[in-house]
């Protein structure tokens, strides 16, 4: 498995933007899809993004289409999610998740490893 830490999260005002990263460790950052997922209180996990081992496909919940951007460095084994234009309703905690599949996927059930989460807050 690999070890992911997720950095970035904060308290932004409505309408700002935020950069999240996550670093990997352990093994080949590039063998696994990565995916963006977060969890508001009271809520069930969400999907928000995922991006293909070689960041040729990407994929996006519909609530961050246009919005978030996901991105990846693999010589910096990071997986990067940038959030413009941020509501309220972003607020949640976000997890970082490696999927050893080949193909961005939604499905919570395909990651094998997950970070701690990084806390967002968006205030109105």
């Amino acid at each position: 498995q690999v070890q992911l830490v997720e950095s970035g999260g904060g308290l932004v005002q409505a309408g700002g933007s935020l950069r999240l990263s996550c670093a990997a460790s352990g093994r080949t950052f590039s063998s696994y899809a990565m995916g963006w997922f977060r969890q508001a209180p009271g809520k069930e996990r969400e999907f928000v993004s995922a991006i293909s081992r070689g960041a040729g496909r990407t994929y996006y919940a519909d609530s961050g289409k246009g919005r978030f951007t996901i991105s990846r460095d693999n010589a910096k084994n990071t997986v990067y999610l940038q959030m413009n234009s941020l509501k309220p309703e972003d607020t949640a905690v976000y997890y970082c998740a490696a999927d050893d599949g080949v193909l961005p996927t939604n499905a919570k059930g395909e990651y094998d490893s997950w970070g701690q989460g990084t806390q967002v807050t968006v205030s109105s």
